[in-house]
């Protein structure tokens, strides 16, 4: 007995706290002027999973759950035994092209003086048999000789062009190998919060695989649903006001920064069954990253609470949506 009346206490000390931040908000808001709009909503921050661009096991992960990192910083690592073995074939096999193009050059060189050897012989033989001391045949043996040596010539000259090519791609395999050995340590795109580990030391997953889920906490930012007459009215960049369930003595600025094309029906969590049944559109409430970057350690997602949007630009705030930060 004693345990449930201790519990019935808790819940009535819970339903007068929330009653007293509730009736602080219907107070300031009782008297909403013309021009402006209230909606229900929740604390968003966007979003970002990082995971494998190639599949792998995972070697070490550096953070952990509720972890601030920045922008840059080394979240975790996968595991590279095999592809750095593969880089090291591949930088063995550029070194042996590059000899090969060596060896190339050396033989275009011999076959150049073999060349000029058989033009040598070749002239000396039509002297010969113009002054009658050498034989028709003996100039045949040398123009055949001759012609040999320039093909051989053109050949070695052809060698060399393929082993530079084989050098270019050796080299191209071997700079697409160190851009995938990139890959394989995990970098933080952005400053924010770690969101949850997904995988553990040890784990193989398949390429696309999430390793660490990122808020980034300079993106944060209130969806909420007006009707159709008073979102067809609102501009990009209209101003507004968030007032949060959880700390209802603070007005925090926010600004339209996205108007859905479409309406739809209101979410089941924003309002009643009735208000669901009324076509909404979608209207996305930015707070400015330099109001955010003071408070990034007490900035939490899912947090509800209350949005005032100026639909009327000429409208003035009334004094209770003055701005009022921590």
């Amino acid at each position: 007995m004693k345990s449930i009346r201790s519990v019935w206490i808790f819940l009535l000390l819970a339903a007068l706290l929330g009653g007293g931040a509730y009736s602080l908000w219907q107070a300031r808001q009782s008297d909403l002027p013309e021009g402006f709009s209230r909606a229900n909503g929740r604390i968003e921050a966007e979003r970002i999973d990082i995971s494998l661009k190639f599949g792998g096991r995972i070697a070490e992960i550096l953070v952990d759950e509720g972890d601030m990192v920045t922008a840059g910083d080394v979240i975790a690592r996968v595991d590279s035994t095999e592809l750095e073995a593969q880089i090291r074939a591949a930088e063995a096999a550029t070194r042996q092209a590059e000899q090969e193009y060596e060896q190339a050059v050396a033989l275009v060189a011999q076959r150049e003086g073999e060349l000029d050897y058989a033009e040598a012989e070749l002239k000396r033989a039509e002297t010969l048999a113009e002054s009658g001391h050498g034989t028709a045949e003996r100039v045949d043996q040398r123009r055949s000789q001759h012609i040999t040596a320039k093909a051989a010539l053109n050949t070695a000259r052809a060698q060399i062009a393929a082993t530079q090519a084989a050098i270019e791609a050796a080299q191209a395999h071997v700079a697409a190998l160190k851009a995938n050995l990139a890959d394989y340590t995990l970098i933080a795109p952005r400053s924010g919060r770690v969101q949850y580990r997904l995988a553990q030391p040890g784990e193989i997953l398949a390429a696309g695989g999430k390793v660490i889920s990122l808020l980034d906490l300079m993106d944060v930012y209130m969806d909420v649903y007006l009707p159709t007459d008073e979102a067809g009215r609102l501009r990009y960049g209209a101003e507004a006001r968030i007032i949060l369930d959880a700390a209802p003595q603070y007005v925090i600025p926010a600004h339209v920064d996205f108007v859905a094309s479409e309406a739809q029906f209101t979410p089941k969590y924003v309002e009643t069954a009735s208000e669901r049944e009324k076509l909404t559109f979608r209207v996305k409430l930015q707070i400015a990253p330099e109001i955010l970057e003071n408070y990034q350690d007490v900035v939490k997602t899912g947090v509800p609470g209350v949005a005032v949007v100026r639909v009327d630009p000429e409208a003035e705030w009334p004094e209770a949506l003055a701005v009022k930060l921590p």
